[in-house]
């Protein structure tokens, strides 16, 4: 009897240490790798943070060791061997540049990413319903969506016979888009390239010489890392802008956006996480693909430039930003 009753308070020993051990462990170190500054898009790890909540990982289990460019896509390989060398748990990689900067610097810490591009083209990953490797991710590739974009500025500015497209170099991929939006609409289309700051400005400049009375800034993560330039060189020179859906830009002052959620695309980054956590391998998990479009609207900014936006617009919006 004596034996029974002290295996039974050894037992119960051991399920209190094991319980206190569980309570006291550290929280868990997850990597958020990005080339934006943190107060432009410092609401995507807050995005991540959700999924991971709705996956049942609480804030006090996680903490997100975050890295971010502020603008320069250089630093990305030394950020990223920093997550690496933490270690963390796993790496969300927000961008491309972010995501092949990760793959190149581990192929055994997971890595998740969240990109505009075609992230099988890109070479991310080699299938996208089974990526194989240490990579899976999320993609709000929406280049096929441009098409839509143009009508919906179209609508906005109907005098506009013809509709400027300020474009990265390095997003040559939308070429192809482009043109077969502008072959089914018949719309007249001007492509100005801007690779650097220095190029916006004078892409804006040359806009406002001729005339130019809307303009459809491209996707990427370098138009996105200068949201506010845009925005602000858009407004200097009263030519109305759409932009795609990334990065808040109509709540800091953007006229219209459309295109793949891109909270939505860092909030189910997150859930993707959480389960690479509780042991799936990322390789077995298929990249998602858009599932949810938003088109924004700025009232304030309409107002400023004189355009009336017609009602069938408004009532077609996610958001109306007064």
């Amino acid at each position: 009897m004596e034996r029974r009753n002290f295996i039974k308070v050894l037992a119960a020993s051991a399920a209190a240490l094991s319980f206190a051990a569980r309570a006291q462990r550290p929280p868990t170190p997850i990597g958020f790798l990005r080339p934006t500054r943190a107060e432009e898009s410092g609401y995507l790890v807050a995005a991540v943070r959700q999924g991971l909540r709705e996956s049942g990982y609480p804030s006090d289990k996680v903490v997100i060791e975050a890295r971010w460019g502020d603008g320069r896509e250089d630093k990305l390989p030394k950020f990223a061997a920093e997550l690496t060398a933490l270690p963390v748990a796993a790496i969300v990689a927000g961008s491309l540049p972010s995501a092949v900067a990760a793959k190149k610097a581990t192929s055994s810490v997971p890595i998740v990413f969240v990109t505009g591009a075609d992230p099988q083209a890109e070479g991310l990953v080699a299938n996208l319903n089974h990526p194989g490797g240490n990579m899976t991710g999320v993609s709000f590739y929406d280049n096929p969506i441009i098409g839509k974009r143009l009508e919906l500025l179209r609508e906005l500015v109907p005098n506009a016979e013809t509709i400027y497209v300020l474009q990265d170099p390095n997003m040559a991929n939308e070429d192809r888009e482009i043109e077969a939006a502008v072959r089914a609409r018949r719309q007249k289309v001007v492509i100005v390239k801007a690779g650097t700051e220095q190029d916006i400005n004078a892409a804006f400049s040359s806009m406002a010489k001729s005339n130019a009375r809307a303009v459809l800034v491209g996707g990427g993560p370098f138009f996105n890392g200068r949201r506010n330039q845009l925005i602000g060189l858009a407004a200097l020179h009263a030519i109305p802008a759409s932009y795609t859906a990334a990065g808040g830009v109509v709540a800091a002052g953007g006229l219209i956006s459309y295109g793949a959620s891109q909270t939505d695309a860092y909030r189910r980054a997150g859930v993707y996480v959480a389960r690479i956590l509780t042991g799936e391998k990322p390789g077995n998990m298929p990249v998602e693909l858009p599932t949810r479009f938003e088109l924004a609207i700025n009232m304030k900014t309409a107002k400023a430039l004189d355009l009336t936006v017609p009602k069938d617009l408004l009532l077609r919006a996610d958001e109306v930003i007064q």
